[in-house]
């Protein structure tokens, strides 16, 4: 099956060849690998390549570097592909990265308990913007730079030809897409089109999933662990599970013997489909769904009374750029403060960030200055990030986006 209106050809290559040299004293970062090159960082360009093109990138000294591809737009000039002069970025390379990106993910495929995970996960696997996630039959791709999407067919055809899916769906809505120049992109890319929700496998339990019109590309992937984790202190437990989306954490807590769970989510569309998959996996549990804004509905709770022995707070992204970082950790800190104040003595925290503009260190801060003012003694447990399939490369710290901790929280530090 042809691959649809795709940009470019996949080894896109304009005719003439380009470089750059980077300013004196600038090359520390290219030397130690970390995949992003700044415009502060260029000193001068050969000539002046076209969005997309392949670059070479050379020391103040003319010493070759690094290879990468251009986007004029972005401040993020540079997204290195390559430190080896004999590698070039073109549909060979491609292919040989989604090849080993797969085989890095084979102890999760030969799991038949869980048929969705990631499968590319960007410049961790060596590929700047592209993420492939595998969901059963079909793959589910995000393009989120402009050298990633002017190669789209022959990421493509490494996909088909590494896993001969039943279709390949675009959900390149990201918003990052707009720093590079390019319109957010939904389309069939290649075979079957996805006709309503279809069905995967996450740790045995059975999901209902819209490729085309859910989060993300359909699912929170990177979770997948952690709901396991957190379930492991839910049985015989009153629990409440908020920004529930489509059940997950509500699953696994039941599995493990929750005595009753409630989930909040501002969507009544997406709480049903949780109430669908918690039919789907004959879930006895009691689930109260409450549809609303989760701070408001913690207001509510307190103001009643009620309080829980388990508490999820898996908010999504509040941070998409530095200067609404003050703003995102006030919010962090309400709905940690709010939460304690709902636990009780004793109860089980696990509290998420998936804000990559907010660090560990700094998210640790924002939840123990909600213990300070909840007066509750706070002890760390486990530390929580993405899944496996999203691995974090060294050289690459930001890929580490997800940031977890799960507490036991102790009484009011008055008693």
């Amino acid at each position: 099956m042809p691959v649809l209106d795709l940009p470019l050809d996949p080894c896109y290559s304009p005719p003439m060849a380009f470089h750059l040299t980077l300013k004196p004293g600038r090359e520390r970062s290219v030397v130690q690998r970390h995949p992003w090159l700044f415009e502060s960082a260029i000193g001068n360009l050969s000539a002046q390549p076209p969005d997309g093109a392949v670059v070479d990138v050379r020391g103040s000294d003319g010493t070759w570097l690094a290879r990468g591809t251009w986007s004029g737009k972005s401040q993020i000039r540079v997204r290195l592909w390559t430190w080896n002069i004999e590698e070039h970025i073109d549909a060979g390379l491609i292919q040989q990265r989604i090849a080993t990106a797969i085989a890095g993910r084979q102890a999760i495929a030969a799991d038949a308990g869980t048929t969705a995970y990631r499968l590319v996960f960007s410049e961790s696997d060596g590929l700047p913007g592209v993420i492939a996630d595998r969901y059963g039959d079909f793959v589910v791709v995000q393009l989120s730079t402009i050298g990633a999407a002017l190669r789209a067919q022959a990421i493509v055809e490494a996909l088909v030809a590494q896993l001969a899916p039943r279709g390949i769906y675009e959900r390149s809505d990201a918003e990052v897409r707009a720093k590079e120049g390019l319109e957010p992109a939904e389309r069939l890319l290649w075979g079957e089109g996805v006709d309503g929700p279809i069905e995967i496998l996450e740790n045995g339990q059975r999901y209902s999933i819209d490729l085309v019109g859910g989060h993300k590309t359909g699912a929170y992937l990177d979770q997948r662990t952690n709901r396991r984790r957190v379930a492991a202190y839910c049985a015989g437990a009153d629990v409440l599970s908020c920004f529930s989306y489509t059940g997950g954490f509500e699953l696994e807590a039941a599995a493990a013997g929750a005595q009753h769970i409630t989930a909040i989510d501002s969507s009544a569309e997406v709480l049903a489909l949780a109430a669908e998959n918690a039919r789907r996996n004959g879930v006895t549990t009691p689930i109260e769904h409450v549809t609303g804004n989760v701070f408001g509905e913690l207001r509510r709770f307190r103001a009643e009374g009620r309080t829980f022995d388990v508490i999820v707070l898996d908010p999504p992204k509040f941070v998409h750029s530095r200067n609404q970082i003050d703003r995102a950790t006030r919010g962090y800190k309400d709905i940690n403060l709010l939460a304690m104040q709902l636990l009780r003595p004793g109860g089980i925290l696990a509290t998420f960030s998936c804000s990559g503009l907010v660090s560990a260190d700094l998210f640790q801060k924002v939840v123990f200055g909600a213990a300070v003012d909840a007066k509750r003694d706070v002890q760390i447990l486990e530390r929580l990030t993405q899944a496996p399939d999203h691995p974090v490369l060294l050289t690459f710290p930001e890929a580490e986006y997800l940031k977890g901790l799960l507490c036991r929280v102790a009484g009011s530090t008055s008693d």
